[in-house]
Order: structure tokens, then C-alpha cells, then sequence
């Protein structure tokens, strides 16, 4: 009886490409326009805040945007429709390019907790700037929630009547604000946090920049 040959091993899986651009162009000028939104809408919305603040502070008039309410309101708008357009685009290329899975998933607590841990000791490797570990990968996710939030929140907040069902979903008009504000202050967490990083990883910087 013959031998039958031996199977011929399977081809190993590409290298990843470490010579194309870390991020792809549109998605660099995407970046950047949402920055461009977020403080044009975190900046007027403390203006619009402190028009009718329900907490017993205020956000200092030099760091606003708008000089008075209506200002304020024409800069949040138009923050509001960059955000929206623009982040819709980002999520439709990202799931149509496959980006999304490849970047963000898979997520999981064992994942989160051992990088983590690996940060908080600076041993978190940083040397293939194409990969996210699995801290960034849900402080991403979550920011895209969180955005979100806000926006669902925000159509209560603009148009209360048209919206109802929504409201009602979001607890009523003051309680959408209260949301609202909330989710504002997590977006500016995420971002200072999203700063350090940067400071500590000045290459992640230049590759949203230049692409590598």
C-alpha cells in the first residue's frame, strides 16, 4: 500500500503591514474634525449651562464659548451638526471597512484587567502603534457610547415636543439635562485622559498627524 505524501503545511498568516500608514487618511481628518466638534460643544454647552445651572456652580466665562446664551446656543448647533455628520461617516466607514472589528474587538474584563494592571506598572508595551490593547480598545468603545448619549440626550434638550417619546424614555426634560451634563463630563474625562496618553506617547500624535 502506497504512503500517501504528506500534506504540505498550510501557508502561515500574512505579517501585519508595518509600512503602510498607522491610521488611514480619512480617518486622521475625521479625528480631527470631531476634536474640532467636541470643544466647540463642550465649551458652549458650559455657557448654555450656566444660562440655568442646577448645581451650585458655574463654569468660569473665559473658558466658554458664545459670550452670552444665544451665542452660546448658535455655537452649540453648529458644533452639533459637525459632531453628528461627522460621526456618523466615522461609524458607516469603520463598519464598512471592517475597521471596527479589527481595532476594537475583541473586549473582555480578563482582557481589560491584565492591561490595566500593565499600564498602572509602565509595562504596557507600546511598540506596534496599529494595535490597540484591550483598555483602549473599551475606552473607545465607550466613548462612541458616550457620544451617543449625548446626542440622544441633546435632541431632547433642542426639541423637546418633537422627541417626546424620547424624553419620556430619558426620564423628562430635566432629568435628559442632568444626563446630558453627565455625559459631558465623561467625554471630558475620556479626553484628558486620552491627553496624558498622548503626552506619555508622543508618536501616537505624530501617526494621527502624519499617518506613521
Amino acid at each position: 500500500m502506497m504512503a500517501t505524501p504528506a500534506t504540505p503545511d498550510a501557508p502561515a498568516a500574512p505579517a501585519p503591514d508595518t509600512h503602510g500608514p498607522v491610521h488611514p487618511g480619512w480617518l486622521r481628518v475625521m479625528h480631527w474634525l470631531n476634536a474640532l466638534a467636541v470643544v466647540i460643544m463642550v465649551t458652549s454647552g458650559w455657557r448654555v449651562y450656566n444660562a440655568a445651572p442646577f448645581f451650585d456652580f458655574t463654569f468660569p466665562n473665559g473658558i466658554t464659548l458664545g459670550g452670552w446664551l444665544g451665542g452660546a446656543l448658535q455655537w452649540h448647533f453648529a458644533g452639533m451638526w459637525l459632531l453628528l455628520v461627522n460621526g456618523l461617516l466615522y461609524l458607516g466607514l469603520n463598519l464598512t471597512t471592517g475597521r471596527l472589528w479589527r481595532k476594537f474587538l475583541p473586549v473582555g474584563p480578563r482582557g481589560v484587567a491584565r492591561d490595566l494592571a500593565a499600564a498602572l506598572r509602565g509595562k504596557l508595551s507600546h511598540a506596534d502603534p496599529r494595535h490597540y490593547n484591550q483598555v483602549q480598545r473599551l475606552a473607545y468603545l465607550f466613548v462612541i457610547a458616550d457620544i451617543t448619549v449625548l446626542v440622544l440626550s441633546g435632541l431632547v434638550l433642542w426639541k423637546s415636543v418633537q422627541f417626546d417619546t424620547l424624553r419620556t424614555l430619558l426620564g423628562g426634560y430635566e432629568f435628559a439635562r442632568r444626563i446630558h451634563f453627565f455625559a459631558m463630563a465623561l467625554l471630558v474625562a475620556f479626553v484628558a485622559v486620552h491627553l496624558v496618553m498622548v503626552a506619555l506617547v508622543p508618536r501616537s500624535l505624530i501617526a494621527m498627524i502624519r499617518g506613521k
